[in-house]
């Protein structure tokens, strides 16, 4: 029988980045081989003094990188961010030595084309999609005829974690266009760029782009609202089912007060 010490890594954090009071990044060094694909998710956890605590969280770093990324945000009475959250450089965390999840970019159909939808964190696993994409287009491996098209919103801009660094690639990319959204305009007036929440905008830029259920999948990944609007809506724009992905961050407090009344 394993151990719990051949389950996991004791992972140390190289690198936190803040981004506002209740978001911030880190970089680990996972003390061990760490195999994975972009849109895989790595489970942490943090030993309490009654118990482990663990949770899945998206990578945001390329397998081509040699330390893993992680990008969070702060739940005040979450099980583990509260935790994950007075971690600095060179704390210790438990990582899980196997990579799990299916959100894979899927370039093995017919469809070429590739919708990735997401609000604030969720932007993780697109991230990993496109350093390991930049890289290999850099390196002749490019998968030919993909391309990327990547919706993010936010309630202002500077929770966007990843912005400067996806739309720099987006700029030097034909693969890869690029909107950045945010919801809160009155709140962060030197904003320039779109205006509205994520699936308010999302009919406009499909149309624009000109994707159909045809040639494209759609991955949705980040706060559970949008992700059931934003199906709703490519669904009335006959995206079939087979062509959607999605990534729910957390079950809403309802949603999750009815699976327990069903199973009670």
């Amino acid at each position: 029988m394993a151990t719990p010490d051949d389950k996991f890594y004791r992972a140390k954090i190289t690198e936190r980045v803040d981004i506002t009071p209740d978001l911030w990044r880190i970089r680990i060094d996972p003390g061990g081989e760490f195999r994975f694909q972009p849109g895989q998710y790595a489970t942490l956890g943090v030993e309490g003094r009654e118990r482990r605590c663990e949770r899945p969280y998206s990578i945001v770093s390329s397998p081509y990188e040699s330390e893993i990324e992680f990008f969070f945000e702060l739940v005040p009475q979450g099980i583990l961010t509260p935790e994950l959250h007075k971690l600095n450089t060179g704390s210790e965390l438990l990582m899980r030595k196997s990579a799990k999840g299916r959100f894979t970019l899927d370039l093995s159909g017919a469809r070429k084309n590739h919708l990735l939808v997401s609000t604030v964190t969720g932007v993780a696993p697109f991230t990993s999609y496109i350093r390991t994409l930049s890289r290999d287009y850099q390196e002749g491996r490019f998968p030919e005829g993909h391309r990327l098209f990547l919706i993010n919103g936010a309630s202002r801009s500077w929770e966007f974690g990843y912005h400067d660094e996806i739309r720099d690639v987006a700029a030097r990319s034909m693969w890869l266009q690029y909107v950045a959204t945010i919801s809160r305009p009155w709140e962060d007036p030197d904003w320039t760029g779109e205006v509205g929440r994520v699936d308010d905008i999302l009919r406009k830029h499909t149309d624009q782009w000109r994707l159909s259920g045809d040639d494209t999948i759609a991955y949705l990944c980040g706060h559970p609202e949008m992700i059931e609007h934003g199906k709703g809506i490519l669904q009335r724009l006959a995206f079939p089912k087979e062509a959607l992905r999605e990534e729910i961050y957390w079950v809403p407090a309802k949603e999750a007060a009815r699976k327990a009344a069903q199973s009670a």
